[in-house]
């Protein structure tokens, strides 16, 4: 029977594992780096595998260190909170929360104090990712992404599908006739949104005119381009012309006059979806965010259609 491995060496690989060296390990330990390397010799080892391949001072899991890794994070993850709890004179729940960008930047950071007044007290990590992201690796409890494909080997829930609504501001507006005719809108200073590799279905301007039946003659160009959903909301906002913007993101500045819908909407290809990895599904602060976080995001959507209506 093979002894009880040692802990100290199975922390080092966990460390060494989720920060990428053992320089970094050696610095969350406390310890030297060639101390963590002793470590993990050590646990390789006990175990009889290797666990990491090293190459040119990079560290590489092998086949044996992905598969025990997931449980590894899990379990230090766990002792960690728990350290934090048993030391802390007023203890208070921690979150890591993942979300595109777009959704950190301004959409979700100006609705977290709504979370906080009703749960109370609560360290939340935010994180502005794209897909796929680090769950293990970066700790996450709660991760908003679009589409379901992400995350097959995790639980995921489809919340809702949210369309694009084209939007400008009131002083856009104004004076223009006829600006809610698809053909009209083809002539007008446009707005677009280089959505990445990780939006490659989000709609462009060019679908949109396409689905409404609009024969451009070209391909729609002209105007400006922004690199995030925000971003060109910010310009929308600022009356630089019309953007094709998420109803997730646009609600709220249309319930308040800021933004007008002056088209049809078009639905995306795929929903918004809601990811907590079974290490975190137990933990009651986790559990309250998703159903809050999952509130917040339909509610948005389902208002943005009714605006539009």
């Amino acid at each position: 029977m093979p002894g009880i491995l040692s802990a100290r060496g199975l922390e080092a690989f966990e460390v060494a594992a989720r920060s990428g060296s053992f320089v970094a390990a050696a610095k969350e330990l406390s310890i030297t780096p060639a101390a963590v390397s002793q470590l993990i010799r050590g646990l390789e080892d006990q175990v009889g595998r290797k666990l990491f391949h090293r190459v040119n001072r990079r560290i590489i899991l092998t086949e044996a260190g992905v598969d025990i890794y997931p449980r590894l994070a899990q379990v230090f993850g766990e002792l960690r909170s728990i350290s934090r709890e048993l030391t802390s004179s007023d203890p208070v729940a921690s979150l890591v929360v993942s979300v595109a960008p777009s959704v950190a930047m301004g959409w979700l950071s100006s609705r977290l104090p709504k979370f906080v007044r009703k749960h109370g007290r609560v360290d939340i990590f935010l994180r502005g990712e794209d897909d796929p992201v680090p769950f293990d690796r970066g700790l996450i409890d709660v991760r908003l992404s679009y589409g379901p494909s992400h995350y097959s080997d995790q639980p995921t829930e489809e919340l809702v599908t949210d369309s694009v609504y084209p939007v400008c501001s009131p002083g856009f507006l104004a004076g223009r006739r006829d600006i809610g005719a698809p053909d009209q809108l083809a002539l007008l200073h446009l707005i677009h949104t280089d959505w990445g590799a990780a939006g490659a279905t989000f709609p462009s301007w060019a679908n949109w005119f396409a689905k409404m039946n609009v024969a451009t003659g070209r391909q729609v160009r002209h105007g400006m381009t922004a690199n995030s959903s925000m971003a060109a909301l910010d310009l929308a906002r600022g009356g630089l012309g019309v953007a094709l913007a998420q109803g997730l993101f646009c609600a709220r500045d249309v319930e308040e006059g800021k933004l007008v819908v002056v088209g049809d909407p078009m639905k995306l290809a795929s929903p918004y979806c809601i990811t907590v990895p079974k290490r975190s599904r137990h933990r009651a602060m986790v559990g309250a965010f998703k159903v809050w976080f999952a509130d917040e995001c339909c509610g948005c959507v389902e208002s943005a259609a009714l605006r539009a209506a």
